[in-house]
This record gives C-alpha cells, structure tokens and sequence, in this order.
C-alpha cells in the first residue's frame, strides 16, 4: 500500500493571506482540525491547526509586570495573577486577532509524503509525534496533490482486513 492509495484529493486549502477570522470560519464549516496552507501553484507553505488558533486566545503566561517609579529609577515588579478563564476576555483577543494573515500563525516545519512513499513512512510520520493528525502529500515540486489524516489509515486497516 502506498500514499496514494490512503489519500484524499478533495483537499480543503487557505491561502497564506487569508486572515484569522476567515480560517475560523473555515474551521467551523468542517469536520476535521488542519488545512494546508498554499501558494497560487500549490505549493505546501504551512499547516494551520485548530491548536494554532487557540494559541491565539490563550496566555501563555499569567504574569503582569508593573513599571515602579519614576524615570530613570524606574524598576519593574512581577506579579504572578491566576484569571479563571470564564474572566478572559477572548473578545478582545479576537479582535486584535482575526486580521492577522494566516502566514503568521501557521506551522511551517512540515512533515510531507510523496504519493508513491510507503505506507510505513506514512504510519512514522502519523505515530511518531503526537501532535501530527495529518500529513500532506505532494508531489517531485512540493505541490500539494493530496492528504492523508489519522483516519484514513485507520480506515484503510480497517477495509483491508474486512476483505
């Protein structure tokens, strides 16, 4: 078994421009976590996940720094602040958010098949890191032709020994 005989070729892209607020939507129209993110010739730039946009909305830190003082004897306290998350204001990240290119958010060190690669290489690739629940599949130029998620390899499994 190889690659092209686990892909999908109906692959559901964003454009690098795209904003935010256009993949969110996107995201809500769909039923699985990822688009490929390409050029005008296909090329596989990025991966946008759901987790990339929830990176967005959530603090990395609860840290809050105070500027103390007057200048130039001005001296910075930290304070540690646990908000519960019912009191963020996602709104406010939302809107300082959702025009920022897609380009900006998107995950660029890719993993990538080819269609004629092995279903083993497949299977490295999808059980080795768990954060990886697709893989892009392109061609000899880095055109995107196809995608291979979780699924499909499991349903692939599934229909081979059913037969």
């Amino acid at each position: 078994m190889q690659a092209r005989d686990l892909m999908t070729t109906d692959v559901k892209t964003l454009s690098p421009d795209d904003d935010v607020a256009h993949a969110l939507k996107r995201f809500a129209r769909v039923e699985f976590s990822g688009f490929p993110v390409v050029d005008d010739d296909r090329f596989v730039l990025g991966v946008v996940t759901e987790s990339d946009l929830v990176d967005l909305f959530e603090p990395e830190e609860k840290v809050l720094w105070i500027p103390v003082g007057l200048p130039p004897f001005v001296d910075t306290l930290t304070y540690q602040i646990d908000v519960p998350w019912e009191k963020v204001d996602v709104g406010v990240d939302f809107v300082r958010n959702s025009g920022k290119p897609v380009s900006e958010i998107m995950t660029t060190d890719l993993i990538t098949v080819e269609p004629d690669d092995d279903v083993e290489v497949v299977l490295e690739h999808l059980s080795g890191e768990p954060n990886i629940n697709r893989v892009p599949v392109v061609d000899d130029d880095g055109r995107l032709v196809g995608l291979i998620a979780r699924q499909d390899v499991i349903r692939a499994f599934h229909e081979k020994r059913l037969e």
